[in-house]
């Protein structure tokens, strides 16, 4: 996998002070090891009129599979020997962003101490990757890079045997680009784009992505014409994810529409208007709706049921009504990230005595959930089976039996306000399903009747009059009664759950 950078000088501004952006010296070989192999930076070239840097990386295929995303987003090997067997060593993709990333981090910020003129302005570059894979052929190349303000952007098709040309072109090209950009630009721009047309991860894309598509592509990518496909591919079609992009690089497009220097797209949004608040992302709203219904209940010892990476641990802890906090999750890799989050490593005697975290299914009774005063499952029912529901019920309200229950689930009828989401989609891929108000109303009483629940609905988010809220939330209370749960008798009246639009059009 191999990627150069040349400039040109003058013997008053040598082509050699790229050796001083890039913090790599002309005059030797250096080697940095990667998660997949070893990255070597040597120059070929280095002198006043001309100078040449070139990034070799050698992938260990091996490692690329024992990291378990060798193949690419979301695809089975075509047979036993792909996974060993294929293009990761030699096309550039996210394995060379990832090595730019880490090789050049300094050049990718724009930093350079010895000279900070020099990094601040343009230089003429001609970057050359001889084999680049392009979904979508040289025309996205070109509709890609073009925008960008290259002066030439060629992408030559990479015939599939130069012996027998019947046999038409492969999916690479060999990609030269020729302009004046800044370097930390030009860095920037191949660090996103790269994986963009390859179109896929050698990694796990997790939600800090985000953070590192909007801080790469600062200041072009807001206003790139194909800015939903590159966020899309970035962020391998995880739609909350993109979702999220989206709504924060059009909050960038208002502040510069306003001729704002953006550095914090939140600062900036709220120096834009004076009248309009800065939009509340909403999880935060969901977060705060499920706090305001524990402090409601005066919990004091609260259960995170599904907690995943641990935001609402992570904000329970912060209220100090709440003595004892504990996260559940059935995946040890969701546990281990909410660790990392809540700096477990780092926390304090008395605060660590408050929280802890567990690995458990939902829908297998455990001892160790019973005795707390509320329990939480936000966002969790809809990655259950359907099947497997009536078991999580009995899990939670007919074993653990906390006094609370806090249940949150999206509202499948406001799908059709998020103009980033595909008709008939749901909003992420590993739903089994959505709920509309009536069949989430539906659920909340059979289950409130059956296990002894007095249930309360609530919206979370703006209450569309049309197709409600994004977020429908169900506050459980438990009736203290002599009668065993779960046994099919009631034992207490749940409240009217219907909607109140189901309520008009029924009388009406």
């Amino acid at each position: 996998m191999f990627l150069t950078i040349r400039t040109t000088g003058t013997p008053q501004r040598p082509a050699t002070d790229l050796g001083f952006l890039l913090h790599k010296h002309p005059g030797k070989a250096q080697s940095f090891s990667t998660a997949h192999g070893t990255a070597h930076v040597l120059y070929p070239e280095a002198d006043a009129e001309g100078c040449t840097v070139a990034l070799l990386l050698e992938v260990d295929p091996v490692a690329l599979v024992r990291k378990g995303r060798g193949k690419g987003r979301g695809g089975a090997p075509d047979a036993a020997l792909a996974q060993y067997v294929n293009d990761r060593p030699y096309a550039a993709s996210s394995l060379l962003a990832v090595a730019l990333a880490k090789v050049f981090k300094s050049a990718l910020h724009g930093a350079c101490a010895a000279m900070p003129e020099r990094a601040a302005a343009p230089l003429p570059l001609r970057i050359e990757i001889p084999a680049l894979p392009a979904r979508g052929g040289p025309g996205l190349v070109a509709r890609l890079f073009e925008p960008l303000g290259w002066t030439t952007v060629t992408a030559e098709p990479v015939a599939l045997d130069p012996e027998f040309p019947e046999w038409g072109d492969s999916r690479y090209v060999r990609l030269v680009l020729e302009g004046e950009p800044r370097l930390a630009d030009a860095l920037n721009q191949l660090y996103v784009l790269l994986p963009v047309l390859d179109d896929a991860k050698h990694y796990w894309v997790a939600p800090d992505e985000v953070d590192k598509l909007l801080r790469a592509g600062d200041g072009w990518l807001a206003g790139h014409p194909e800015r939903e496909l590159i966020t899309s591919r970035y962020l391998a079609r995880r739609w909350s994810l993109t979702r999220q992009a989206t709504e924060r690089l059009a909050l960038v497009r208002l502040a510069e529409a306003d001729g704002l220097d953006v550095e914090d797209v939140d600062n900036a949004v709220d120096e834009a208007s004076d009248t309009e608040e800065r939009p509340v992302p909403l999880a935060e709203q969901r977060r705060t709706a499920i706090l305001g219904a524990l402090r409601a209940a005066d919990a004091a010892r609260v259960l995170d049921l599904g907690c995943g990476q641990g935001q609402l641990v992570q904000a329970l802890l912060k209220d100090a009504r709440f003595a004892e906090v504990v996260g559940v999750d059935v995946s040890a890799r969701a546990l281990a990230a909410a660790a990392r989050r809540l700096r477990l490593d780092r926390m304090g005697e008395r605060q660590a005595a408050r929280v802890t975290l567990l690995q458990g299914s939902l829908t297998y009774t455990d001892k160790r959930l019973t005795g707390y005063d509320a329990a939480v499952l936000s966002e969790v029912v809809e990655h259950v089976d359907p099947p497997r529901l009536p078991a999580l019920a009995y899990a939670v309200f007919g074993s653990a039996r906390p006094r609370t229950v806090v249940v949150t689930t999206p509202n499948a009828e406001y799908n059709v306000r998020w103009e980033s989401l595909p008709a008939g989609h749901v909003r992420h891929f590993d739903h089994r399903f959505e709920w509309n108000r009536e069949e989430f109303g539906a659920w909340v009483a059979g289950v409130a009747d059956r296990y002894g629940y007095e249930a309360v609905l609530a919206p979370v988010g703006p209450d569309d009059p049309e197709v409600g809220p994004p977020t429908q939330m169900a506050v459980f209370t438990r009736i203290d009664t002599e009668a065993s749960p779960g046994s099919g008798t009631p034992t207490g009246t749940a409240v009217d759950t219907t909607p109140a639009t189901k309520k008009k059009e029924d009388a009406a």
